[in-house]
């Protein structure tokens, strides 16, 4: 049995990501508008009644854009911490709001979600994997830190979205003023090319079939020169890069 994922959008002007089976489907974050999402699913051919849940990964508004017409169009249930649904603002039907807990599995269906700590610039930041048809499916961006949690799942991934979100000598060059540059580089960051890919070859499992480099910057960042970066070490993984602009093919992962 296989899983479908695809990157609907992914960067600073929004992110959201697919994960599920022919019959039930999960979101990652929902950071484009709900009239966006509905086309860019209808044009890989995925259904919207699918989703059965959104899940959030923190309150930034690039993760968060279309929760609440999504939600509220689609009768969908968003999970989110308390702490991350007070700092986003965001007005969600109580009926379909949602515990968030860390380190705990959440069944959607036949997928169980499991969300745990990341280091990020927000109030309570996670990162998810999500499992189902004995196929793992990492969702791992806007990660300043690489920690145990981080390369353990990893480890255990079929398939994965990964930060890379900047090249270093790309960033020193760019006009961004100092202060941001720091930002990006600091331990609630972003991760570069260079650590994503350290990642990469030290942490993959020998059984990681697809990786889909994610949130790309669009200032301090190339799709061909990231692509180019981690093909040279994809001993066998299908490397592809998540869009900014438009989403992805549908992967189809299998065991």
């Amino acid at each position: 049995m296989a899983i479908r994922i695809a990157s609907l959008n992914s960067g600073s002007n929004g992110n959201c990501y697919f994960i599920g089976t022919k019959d039930e489907a999960v979101l990652v974050d929902a950071g484009i508008s709900c009239r966006e999402t509905e086309r860019r699913m209808a044009r890989l051919g995925l259904e919207i009644s699918t989703v059965k849940a959104i899940f959030i990964s923190h309150e930034h508004t690039d993760h968060t854009r279309g929760v609440e017409v999504l939600s509220k169009k689609h009768r969908i249930p968003v999970f989110i911490t308390d702490l991350t649904h007070r700092h986003s603002r965001l007005q969600i039907d109580p009926a379909l709001k949602q515990p968030l807990p860390a380190h705990e599995h959440i069944s959607v269906g036949q997928l169980t979600v499991k969300a745990f700590p990341k280091w990020h610039d927000a109030a309570e930041p996670l990162s998810f994997v999500v499992t189902g048809n004995d196929v793992t499916v990492g969702v791992f961006t806007d990660i300043g830190t690489v920690c145990h949690e981080l390369t353990r799942h990893l480890s255990e991934c079929h398939a994965a979205f990964l930060e890379a979100n900047y090249d270093e000598g790309m960033l020193d060059r760019g006009r961004y003023p100092l202060a941001l540059k720091r930002r990006i580089r600091g331990a609630e960051g972003h991760l570069s090319n260079t650590q994503a890919l350290d990642l990469f070859i030290n942490h993959r499992s020998h059984h990681l079939k697809t990786l889909i480099l994610s949130h790309l910057s669009a200032e301090n960042n190339h799709p061909q020169l990231v692509l180019d970066l981690f093909k040279r070490h994809a001993n066998g993984t299908r490397i592809a890069v998540a869009s900014r602009y438009e989403p992805s093919e549908v992967f189809t992962i299998v065991q």
